[in-house]
């Protein structure tokens, strides 16, 4: 029996920031830069660009169902004090997703709503490159942040590619959870 194509497929989702046909990939993709995030169960390629940044790509493999992050920074901070994500933002607030605790609350509940159970989420974490001379490893504190509520949560990461000097350009596809990142030339080209 032939596959039958879903109609609508080839146009941007609703809502997206940023989408356009890829024609590499011969599908539309949705880009998302920092503080956004993006889930769906449509046949659709999500890209972004890291740096010192962190994107978490979570996957219901049985239903075809996921979605990426893409955060700045592992909390909100205010002063010396760091708060968690219900109490210094909330779901309409726009740069809510700059932070992991927010990005990743609010990917997760954006999957559940599409029908993803969370038991049988997989994720794939990508970015936290050392792209700044900075006595503070921002890259390295959000990957920790991320590795950490990834196993808080119980949700098991199977690929990874993380810390180094070099930005990324990720591709996911939330469909099958297959994942393509590209290492691009190092900012810095006398870094050593």
């Amino acid at each position: 029996m032939p596959h039958k194509k879903k109609k609508g497929a080839n146009r941007p989702p609703d809502g997206a920031r940023l989408s356009y046909f890829d024609p590499e990939f011969n599908t539309v993709a949705v880009k998302i830069v920092a503080g956004e995030f993006y889930a769906t169960g449509d046949p659709v390629a999500i890209t972004t660009v890291l740096g010192s940044c962190v994107s978490v790509c979570l996957y219901d493999p049985e239903l075809g169902i996921g979605g990426m992050n893409h955060f700045m920074l592992p909390e909100v901070a205010q002063g010396e004090s760091t708060l968690p994500c219900s109490g210094a933002c909330n779901d309409s607030a726009q740069s809510c997703a700059r932070y992991g605790t927010c990005a990743m609350r609010r990917l997760l509940h954006q999957l559940e709503l599409l029908g993803a159970n969370r038991k049988r989420l997989a994720a794939k974490i990508f970015g936290a490159g050392r792209v700044m001379d900075s006595s503070t490893d921002i890259g390295g504190n959000n990957a920790a942040f991320a590795v950490d509520y990834l196993k808080k949560h119980g949700i098991p990461i199977i690929a990874s590619d993380l810390g180094e000097c070099c930005p990324r350009k990720v591709v996911f596809f939330p469909k099958t959870g297959r994942a393509l990142v590209k290492r691009m030339r190092a900012l810095h080209a006398g870094r050593h």
